[in-house]
């Protein structure tokens, strides 16, 4: 569902029409506040954590559709709180603050299950328009779609208006990043992807030579796409990666 924000750009409602939801922990007053002031302003309902106990607490009664994670908290860092936010919300898109030039931070981070990471000193436009396409790509924030909207190879179907994946009739539950790279590989059935590709369409920048996140990313996907089944995603050595209906 869409309506129009203040600034006038369509604004993201969660498909039964109340505000969607953002958690934004970081330890740093001025943080929490610029942040939170931006995204209200979005339309969204917005709920801030100083360490990673509070953002646990708030996590468990708010609920949110997405969290912006600062990397280093008093308390614990954000890897742990991490690790325990997925315990009661397996979905979460979980963005990462990091410090400037910090690539093993991002790399860190992306390895151990976040969807995206923004660097600080970071732009408030920028940290919008990420939480932006992660809500999206969700499935919590709803869009209107007019499109056909379901993919299909071989026997494997991705909606990409419910977010829902099978494959034979089973259903296969993907995080927001995995669903986001299977979508883009199965926009492209039989084509070779290059991890350059991959990291561009899918994490939207360059990890300076860190493609081993795509690796990953895609054994993810072989665990739960192809797991005890005839292979469908497939390498290319030294070229990348593609999907094909099963032989």
């Amino acid at each position: 569902m869409t309506t129009t924000s203040p600034q006038g750009r369509t604004a993201l409602l969660r498909p039964d029409g109340s505000p969607v939801r953002v958690l934004v922990v970081d330890d740093e007053p001025s943080i929490t506040e610029l942040l939170g002031m931006s995204l209200r302003y979005e339309g969204w309902q917005v709920r801030v954590a100083g360490d990673g106990e509070g953002a646990l607490r708030a996590a468990r009664e708010f609920r949110p559709d997405a969290v912006v994670l600062d990397m280093t908290l008093s308390d614990m860092d954000g890897l742990t709180v991490l690790g325990r936010l997925r315990r009661d919300l397996p979905g979460v898109p979980v963005l990462f603050l990091t410090a400037k030039d910090a690539v093993e931070d991002r790399v860190a981070g992306l390895t151990a299950g976040g969807d995206d990471c923004v660097a600080k000193p970071f732009g408030v436009e920028e940290v919008v328009a990420r939480l932006r396409g992660l809500i999206r790509r969700s499935g919590a924030g709803a869009a209107d779609r007019r499109s056909e909207s379901v993919l299909v190879v071989g026997d494997l179907t991705l909606d990409e208006d419910s977010h829902e994946v099978t494959r034979a009739g089973e259903d296969i539950h993907l995080t927001a990043t995995e669903f986001e790279l299977l979508r883009f590989l199965m926009r492209n059935p039989r084509r070779v992807l290059s991890k350059a590709q991959i990291l561009d369409r899918v994490w939207s920048y360059d990890f300076g030579g860190q493609a081993n996140v795509v690796e990953l990313y895609i054994s993810y996907l072989r665990r739960k796409i192809d797991a005890g089944r005839e292979p469908m995603i497939h390498t290319r050595r030294g070229a990348g990666y593609l999907i094909k209906p099963a032989a």
